[in-house]
C-alpha cells in the first residue's frame, strides 16, 4: 500500500466532493462542520434545487446530502429524479436523502428514484460518520464495476463482478443483484436467470424474485411471470417495481383492464410517481375509462409542476379527456369538465409558450369543447381560423392531424376528415401505430359516450350470436350501426349473422340484399385495414350466393 492509499484508508472522506442541499442556512453550516470533523475537505453548500442541479452539471460530485423539503419549488425527490434522468451523477456517486419528514407518501415517492440512504433529522456527527462511512467504504470497493457501468462497458462490468464475488463476500448481495441486471442489459437472459435462481435457492429475496419474473417476461413466458409477480405483491404490497412489471406482463397477455387495475393499486400506495400516473392514464384511455384517465392525467400534470418529466402532452391529454367527458353534456357536470378543459389549455399555452405548435394544438381541442357544449358558433369560428393556419403547413404531423380529423368529425365535416385521414394513411403507411389510430377514428368517428354505447351493442350482438339468438344479434348490430354506420367490423358482423339466417331460410332474398348494402358501405376499405381479409372473404361468399 502506497502513501496515498494509506492516507485514503485513514481518511476516506478527504478526497471526496460533497454537496449539501438544504434551505436552512444553520443546517447547511452545521452539516459542513460535521463533515469537516469527519475529514471532508471539498464541501459545497446550496439552498435550493436550481443551484444544486447546476453545480452537478459542471462538477463531479461524489456525495449529495439533500434535504427533502426545500420550501417552494422542487423538493429533494425532484432533484434526485432530475440528476438520475440527466445522468449528472455517476454510478459511484452517493445520494442521501436527509429529512425530518417520515410520511409514507414522501418515503414511497422518493424511494422510486432509489436514494442510497435516508438520514433522519436531527443528525449528529457519530450517526453521520457511521452511515456515510459504510457507504463510502462500499463505494470504494465496488468502484471497478460502477466505473465500467458509467462507460456502458457492460461485458467488462460483468467480468469485474465475477472477479470481486470471491474477494468481497460482504457485498455479495449487491454484486449478485448487479450481475443479474447486467446480464439482462446485454441480453444474456439464461445467465441472468441462473443468477436469480442461485440467490433464491439460498434465500427468498424480493429483488431476486422480481429479477426472475423480469427475465421470464423477456423470454415471453408471460403466465409464469405474471403469477410470480402476483405472489410477490401479496407478500410485499409496497414493492412498487413489482406492480409496474405486473402491469407490463398483463398488457402483453392482452389484459389491459387488469393491468389498469394493478396500476390503480400502485398509485394508491405511491401517488407521487409521475411516470406511473402517466402509464395509468394511457392504459385507462385505451380501456375507454375516461374518468380514470382524466384523474390520472390531472395527477400527472400536478406532479409535473417541478419535475424534469413535465410535458405539454400531459396538459393536452388531460384537456382531451375532459373534452370527451363534457361532450354532449351541457348540464352542470359537463359544463364543469368543459371549463376545466379550457383552463388546462390556457395554462398549457402559457407554460409552453416557446413551442410554436402549442397554440394550434390548443385551439383544435377548444373547438371540440365548444361544439360538445352546443356552442356551435364559437366552434365554427375557431375551425375557420384553424383551417387558415393548417393550410400554411406543408405536412401535418400525425398526432396533430388525427386530433384535427377528430374535431372535423365532431363538427360534421365528415368528408374533410376522411380526406385528411386518407392523406395521413398514405404518408404514414409504414407506421402500424398511426395506421391503427386512423382506422379506429374512421370506424368510430363519434363522441366518447356514443362510442361506448355502440361497443356495448356490439358485445350484446356477439353474445347473442354465440348463443344462437340470431334475431337478437341482428337487432343489437343494427342499434350499433345506427351510431357508427361505417364501422367495418360491425357491418361484417351483421353480414355474418344474416348469412347464417339465410342458411336457415334460403328463400328470404331480402337477407342477401341487406348484406349487399352493408358491403357497399365498405367499398373504400383500404387493403391494410385489419378487417379487409374478412371483408374480401364475405364479399366472395355473397357473390357466389347471388350469382
Amino acid at each position: 500500500m502506497n502513501q496515498t492509499d494509506r492516507k485514503d484508508a485513514i481518511n476516506p472522506f478527504g478526497k471526496l466532493n460533497f454537496l449539501v442541499v438544504d434551505d436552512f442556512e444553520n443546517f447547511r453550516l452545521s452539516m459542513r462542520q460535521m463533515l469537516r470533523s469527519c475529514g471532508a475537505d471539498k464541501i459545497e453548500l446550496v439552498a435550493h434545487a436550481t443551484p444544486a442541479i447546476q453545480y452537478c452539471t459542471y462538477n463531479h460530485v461524489d456525495v449529495v446530502l439533500c434535504d427533502y423539503n426545500l420550501g417552494e419549488g422542487k423538493n429533494g425527490q425532484h432533484i434526485l429524479e432530475e440528476l438520475r434522468h440527466k445522468k449528472l451523477l455517476s454510478r459511484s456517486s452517493l445520494f442521501l436523502m436527509v429529512t425530518a419528514e417520515t410520511s409514507k407518501e414522501m418515503v414511497m415517492g422518493a424511494r422510486e428514484y432509489q436514494p442510497d440512504a435516508y438520514l433522519t433529522k436531527p443528525l449528529n456527527r457519530a450517526m453521520l460518520e457511521k452511515r456515510l462511512g459504510a457507504l463510502v467504504q462500499q463505494r470504494s470497493a465496488l468502484l471497478p464495476i460502477t466505473r465500467e457501468m458509467d462507460r456502458e462497458n457492460y461485458p467488462e462490468a460483468i467480468s469485474q463482478c465475477l472477479q470481486l464475488l470471491p474477494k468481497q463476500p460482504r457485498y455479495k448481495t449487491w454484486l449478485m443483484k448487479t450481475l443479474g441486471e447486467l446480464y439482462f442489459i446485454v441480453g444474456d437472459l439464461s445467465h441472468a436467470l441462473k443468477v436469480y435462481d442461485e440467490v433464491l435457492a439460498q434465500r427468498e429475496l424480493s429483488w431476486a424474485r422480481l429479477g426472475r419474473c423480469k427475465v421470464l417476461l423477456g423470454n415471453r413466458n408471460f403466465d409464469d411471470s405474471v403469477e410470480g409477480l402476483k405472489a410477490l405483491i401479496a407478500k410485499h404490497p409496497d414493492y412498487m417495481e413489482a406492480y409496474d412489471l405486473l402491469a407490463e406482463g398483463l398488457e402483453k397477455q392482452g389484459k389491459a383492464v387488469q393491468a389498469q387495475q394493478i396500476l390503480e393499486k400502485a398509485a394508491e400506495h405511491s401517488p407521487n410517481a409521475l411516470l406511473r400516473q402517466k402509464h395509468l392514464a394511457l392504459l385507462a384511455s385505451t380501456n375507454q375509462d375516461i374518468d380514470t384517465a382524466s384523474q390520472a392525467w390531472r395527477q400527472t400534470v400536478t406532479l409535473g409542476t417541478y419535475s424534469i418529466h413535465d410535458n405539454s402532452d400531459h396538459y393536452l391529454s388531460l384537456a382531451q379527456s375532459l373534452s370527451d367527458l363534457s361532450e354532449g353534456h351541457p348540464e352542470a357536470e359537463g359544463a364543469e369538465h368543459a371549463a376545466e378543459a379550457l383552463n388546462v389549455l390556457s395554462k398549457m399555452e402559457k407554460r409552453f409558450a416557446d413551442d410554436d405548435s402549442i397554440g394550434l394544438k390548443s385551439r383544435i381541442v377548444q373547438c371540440r369543447v365548444h361544439a360538445g357544449q352546443g356552442n356551435q358558433k364559437s366552434a365554427e369560428k375557431l375551425l375557420g381560423d384553424l383551417r387558415a393556419e393548417l393550410e400554411t403547413l406543408e405536412d401535418i404531423p400525425a398526432d396533430l392531424g388525427l386530433d384535427y380529423a377528430k374535431t372535423l368529425f365532431r363538427l360534421g365535416h365528415d368528408e374533410d376528415a376522411k380526406s385528411l385521414l386518407s392523406d395521413l394513411a398514405a404518408r404514414y403507411g409504414d407506421n402500424p401505430e398511426t395506421l391503427q389510430k386512423i382506422e379506429n377514428l374512421l370506424d368510430e368517428p363519434v363522441g366518447f359516450r356514443q362510442k361506448i354505447e355502440a361497443r356495448g351493442y356490439n358485445r350484446d350482438g356477439i353474445k347473442a350470436f354465440e348463443s344462437g339468438d340470431l334475431d337478437g344479434a341482428v337487432e343489437a348490430f343494427y342499434r350499433a350501426l345506427a351510431i357508427v354506420p361505417d364501422h367495418a367490423a360491425l357491418n361484417l358482423n351483421l353480414i355474418q349473422v344474416l348469412l347464417r339466417k339465410y342458411d336457415q331460410a334460403p328463400d328470404d332474398h331480402s337477407l342477401l340484399t341487406t348484406c349487399q348494402e352493408c358491403l357497399r358501405r365498405l367499398e373504400g376499405l383500404p387493403e391494410q385495414h385489419r378487417q379487409h381479409r374478412r371483408y374480401s372473404a364475405l364479399a366472395r361468399k355473397l357473390k357466389g350466393l347471388t350469382a
